[in-house]
């Protein structure tokens, strides 16, 4: 998702050529991100439906995440933002159930330019009963997404180990649905620890846009205590938050779509 000489360097090419971006890499930007709370336009702005969400990225910015994602005040490394649209006729509770369904994250997809071809992201997952990573339960159903409540489950992309992350959801309203993750096991590849627990951090904010649509804005926040490795490639980060991207807003299939 540190350490000098040969074998590092290694590491590090094999993994910015496994991370390809499945989109064109996004441009750093110079506005910070802007999350939409309490009536803010965010940054990037919301891509219309059936259009590529926009993606924009910031290396070491002074940015602090608004009031609404209460994550600690600390130094940042990286942060990408994703804002796109979707159709969904629907309330929330489809929408927290694609959330809570854990297990269907199992193959999720993304476009390797390196190969050529599309490569599955993650490879395994599966909701569990708290941290440990043995308690294996069913997804979480809808009705469990209440705000406030916390749940864990694990999931294991194509180039780390089994991770175990936590997940929030701060608010699920019938209009509206804030849920935010974090490792809470360390990601580890190579032989290397990327990610200590606690500092690879991503917040979902899904809102009703009109009677057929909704809005979707991602971030996706490396803290300081990461490995300089693993904010080398901001493409990884752009891939994978365009995969889930991708996931959570229904657009499944991903075989002769336009890259």
């Amino acid at each position: 998702m540190a350490m000098l000489g040969m074998g590092c360097r290694n590491a590090v090419a094999l993994m910015a050529l496994a991370f390809s971006a499945a989109f064109p890499v996004a441009q750093s930007a110079d506005v910070e991100p802007r999350v939409p709370c309490d009536g803010a336009r965010p940054a990037p702005a919301y891509a219309p439906v059936g259009a590529a969400p926009n993606v924009q990225s910031w290396k070491n910015p002074s940015w602090q995440a608004p009031s609404c994602l209460p994550w600690p005040r600390d130094r940042l490394r990286l942060v990408v933002g994703l804002a796109g649209s979707f159709l969904h006729k629907g309330d929330s509770s489809s929408l927290l159930g694609r959330f809570g369904a854990i297990s269907l994250m199992r193959g999720i997809r993304y476009w390797s330019v390196t190969e050529g071809a599309w490569r599955v992201l993650i490879t395994d997952a599966f909701a569990l009963k708290g941290p440990d990573p043995s308690l294996r339960r069913p997804d979480f159903k809808p009705q469990e997404m209440r705000p406030g409540t916390v749940q864990y489950f694990a999931e294991q992309d194509n180039r780390s180990g089994l991770v175990v992350y936590q997940l929030k959801v701060l608010e699920a309203a019938a209009n509206r649905i804030v849920i935010t993750t974090e490792n809470a096991s360390p990601v580890r590849a190579y032989g290397f620890t990327l990610f200590p627990p606690g500092t690879l951090r991503a917040a979902y904010l899904v809102q009703r846009h009109d009677s057929e649509s909704w809005a979707f804005y991602g971030l996706s926040v490396t803290g300081e205590q990461a490995s300089g490795l693993a904010s080398m490639s901001e493409a990884s980060y752009i891939n994978r938050a365009t995969a889930l991207y991708r996931h959570f807003s229904g657009k499944g299939g991903y075989d002769g779509e336009d890259r």
